[in-house]
């Protein structure tokens, strides 16, 4: 049977895939650039070959898959319906009774592959290749850096000695006055080497330096060779002159690949199968120790006194209480202390300080197994809920990208590589806090492990819900007039000539309605002369009425004045403010909730002092509205001196 994929899938797949792809390889890119940053100290200087050099990048990058992946879902969807609402593709597809879940849909399915992927590639291939990754990186450590001999400086690398060249030759294995420190034998007792020239080469199976010294001499403390400090006859010292003299350094210049064995045993190596082995091996022995050191501490005596005892019944130990016996006679303390000798208290007490002293340290040690037992078990528990975790990431990330871009419709690499650089910070400062609250077993492992989950899920499911209804929640200009209505931010009006103008400005008609606006203003002027109190204020402020009346006619002279075919009118209008609605004007409509504002003077000193400014400001607005109104008129009247305007 054929299978038909509509032409939507198709086109979704064609758009969201190169994307992806793209994504994905900056995104792998950047982290690897973060791993080389920081092991980059370790890899230079040692004379690897390109080849290791390459086969640890390899695992290196298929070891950072799981970061980079989430984050290329997430800058691939924004990108991806960013791009579709920029260029109203998406609104096309709305308009045609297309749902926006339907054009998820495909991209839906794919990411769920992606996601069932991820899981197997966090089970079968990623243990495998941490287990080569640092495997390499350690057997990295342990190679022996390149010699490299510097000239005028101490060369510290070969172990053991200590060597200083005051000049090289040109091709750089030719040595003169060279001074070596040998302190293999401890740094009390060196010995020293001074020659006037030397030649450095290496053994063809590179265990060894050979350092071909010619004239010379060798100077040796003797008691560093174990003849005895205290032995003033023998020779403490000895000198020896030389004109030839070849010196063998043990130094292993080869890569010596470690074996992975031991790093197979560790979690990182481990598949879910041998994880939950050894989970349950581990739970297994902790509760083992745990049992047995309740026995032990029930069966210890507290000050001499045992309360429990092991008796063998029917060919089996088990413990019972001890039977508490009741004094007859009372037992004065200070009596018997004050009856022994200092010397007896002393001895008494120190025993006691002794055997106390001795079990904390013994139940100690036994707590730091039992910490590392559980420390053990948890980095195993939390490598196990990491297998899945990545395959819900993928998931979320895609639910937060996808409706995002189709919400702040902005594609390109701008605006969606800075939301999904925020996001990602939020999201990997949550993961990382949960790994090691799980980690030093603050919180149980599943919580520690799932946080970022927990807390991001419920940010897809509510960003989704938003872009399917066509929700102005998220909505950039909408949260710009809110922002301008809470902190009085001044709002420009923009004209410019029409091409088509049906309704021609009439000069008289416009020059009334300019009359009328003028008078409005002064009347609003008139009645709010100077400052409110701070009893007006809370109980009233500017009449809301009669600021959205004045708001009204004068966007009513503003719109009819932009009809007209004259620039320096259109350029007049447009310095007519904005007459906003801020809150700040008119803070509360019942007078009560006004005084109870009031009453609360933190509260209420700040509120007024930020309402009679931006009132300061509306009013300022509106006696230039005022002015603008005298130029109009004398502009429609032909009297306004047009070229000191445009020198302006």
């Amino acid at each position: 049977m054929k299978i038909r994929i509509k032409r939507l899938y198709l086109f979704m797949l064609q758009t969201f895939l190169p994307q992806f792809l793209m994504t994905f390889l900056i995104c792998l890119f950047i982290v690897m650039m973060q791993f080389l940053w920081r092991y980059v100290d370790e890899l230079v200087g040692k004379g690897l070959s390109i080849d290791v050099v390459a086969e640890l990048f390899f695992y290196a990058a298929l070891t950072m898959v799981p970061l980079a992946l989430p984050l290329a879902i997430l800058l691939a969807s924004l990108m991806t319906f960013g791009n579709l609402g920029e260029h109203v593709e998406l609104t096309a597809m709305k308009s045609s009774g297309i749902s926006l879940l339907t054009v998820f849909k495909p991209l839906m399915i794919f990411i769920a592959l992606v996601a069932v992927g991820a899981f197997f590639f966090q089970n079968n291939v990623l243990p495998k290749s941490q287990v080569k990754m640092w495997t390499l990186l350690f057997s990295m450590r342990q190679k022996s850096p390149t010699l490299d001999i510097p000239e005028g400086a101490v060369y510290t690398q070969i172990p053991g000695y200590n060597l200083y060249v005051k000049r090289k030759g040109k091709t750089g294995d030719m040595l003169y006055n060279v001074l070596i420190y040998d302190v293999s034998m401890g740094t009390s007792y060196p010995r020293v080497v001074a020659a006037d020239s030397g030649r450095l080469s290496l053994t063809e199976d590179k265990q060894h330096i050979v350092l071909n010294l010619y004239k010379g001499e060798w100077y040796e403390d003797m008691r560093s060779s174990g003849n005895g400090a205290g032995n003033l006859s023998g020779d403490l010292y000895r000198r020896e002159s030389f004109h030839d003299k070849e010196i063998l350094i043990p130094y292993d210049d080869n890569f010596t690949r470690m074996d992975d064995d031991a790093m197979r045993q560790q979690y990182v190596g481990k598949d879910i199968a041998q994880l939950q082995q050894t989970i349950d091996s581990v739970q297994l022995r902790i509760d083992s120790v745990g049992s047995l050191l309740s026995r032990e501490l029930q069966m210890a005596p507290v000050c001499g006194v045992q309360s429990y005892r092991a008796v063998y019944r029917d060919s089996t130990y088990a413990y019972e209480r001890v039977p508490e016996v009741a004094m007859t006679v009372p037992i004065h303390f200070d009596s018997i202390v004050k009856a022994m000798t200092p010397a007896d208290v002393l001895a008494m007490v120190s025993r006691a300080a002794g055997e106390a002293r001795n079990t904390k340290q013994d139940y100690e040690f036994k707590g730091y197994t039992v910490n590392d037992d559980n420390f053990v078990l948890r980095r195993h528990q939390i490598e196990m809920q990491k297998k899945f975790t990545l395959s819900l990431a993928c998931i979320i990330f895609f639910l937060i990208g996808a409706p995002l871009g189709a919400i702040i419709r902005k594609g390109g690499l701008g605006m969606p590589i800075v939301i999904s650089v925020i996001l990602f910070i939020f999201y990997y400062m949550i993961d990382n806090s949960g790994y090691k609250l799980a980690r030093d077993g603050r919180w149980p492992v599943w919580q520690g492990i799932w946080l970022s989950s927990a807390v991001l899920l419920p940010l897809g499911i509510f960003l989704t819900q938003r872009a399917v209804n066509d929700s102005a929640v998220l909505n950039p200009d909408v949260w710009m007039n809110v922002l301008r209505r809470i902190t009085g931010l001044h709002q420009v009006r923009k004209l410019s000539i029409k091409e088509v103008v049906i309704n021609d400005v009439e000069p008289q008609k416009a020059a009334e309605m300019i009359q009328r606006l003028k008078e409005s203003c002064q009347a609003f002027l008139q009645r709010y002369p100077g400052r409110q109190s701070y009893m007006d204020y809370w109980h009233g402020g500017f009449d809301k009425a009669q600021l959205q009346s004045l708001s009204q006619q004068m966007d009513e002279v503003v719109d009819y004045l932009s009809n007209s075919r004259d620039q320096m009118v259109i350029n007049k209008a447009m310095d007519y403010p904005v007459i906003r609605q801020l809150l700040t004007y008119h803070p509360t409509r019942s007078r009560w909730l006004g005084t109870v504002l009031a009453a609360l003077l933190p509260v209420g000193l700040a509120g007024y002092a930020v309402g009679v400014r931006h009132q300061a400001n509306l009013k300022r607005d509106i006696s230039h509205a005022i002015t603008v109104c005298d130029q109009m008129t004398a502009i429609l009247n032909g009297t306004y001196d047009r070229e000191m305007e445009y020198d302006v």
